[in-house]
């Protein structure tokens, strides 16, 4: 269990990161530079991230942290589970575009980190909260309802990096969302 002194820290350093991914990508995100920014020494940093990497996944936690939050304050209100899918989608790919730098830092890392994320799942519960009543931890891991939020949310991270590269815009990616959605979550 972390003290208080140790959330704010770990806290501060994330911050720093995902302040400077946002305005350089995840190159800008050097160690050093994160250190120096949180306020905390480069081996304090290490001890909590031990490798750049590990510190992307504690920014991509934090942004689905503020998605998630956003979501219980403001549930979708669209009229079926499709709809009410593609609404967090949308959402959450507004909140990234807020910020592109940031927004590819964090697909890149998923893309390319070794380090054990638990987005995919994460993306999932959104999903089957906002296609489904009730919760998405009852919902077992082999039921076909959890497998096909999980297949929706793949198909959004590649819309992500289709937008990303200047392939695609938000009305583009939401229209293949929602026939993805409308056919995928038939029985939400």
């Amino acid at each position: 269990m972390r003290s208080r002194s140790q959330h704010q820290r770990r806290k501060r350093i994330v911050q720093a990161a995902a302040a400077l991914a946002s305005r350089g990508g995840i190159e800008a995100m050097q160690m050093r530079t994160v250190s120096e920014r949180a306020g905390v020494a480069l081996g304090t940093l290490y001890r909590y991230f031990p490798s750049k990497m590990d510190l992307v996944v504690a920014v991509v936690s934090e942004e689905l942290d503020l998605l998630e939050g956003s979501i219980d304050r403001r549930p979708p209100r669209a009229g079926d589970a499709p709809q009410r899918a593609v609404e967090v989608l949308m959402r959450a790919t507004r909140g990234l575009m807020r910020e592109p730098e940031l927004a590819e830092a964090l697909i890149r890392s998923l893309l390319l980190s070794d380090v054990k994320t638990d987005f995919g799942e994460r993306m999932t519960g959104l999903l089957l909260r906002a296609a489904a009543t009730g919760d998405p931890a009852a919902v077992p891991a082999d039921d076909p309802r959890r497998l096909v939020a999980r297949a929706l949310a793949g198909i959004w991270t590649m819309e992500m990096i289709e937008m990303l590269r200047g392939n695609a815009t938000a009305e583009e990616i939401q229209a293949r969302l929602e026939i993805s959605a409308a056919r995928l979550l038939i029985d939400a």
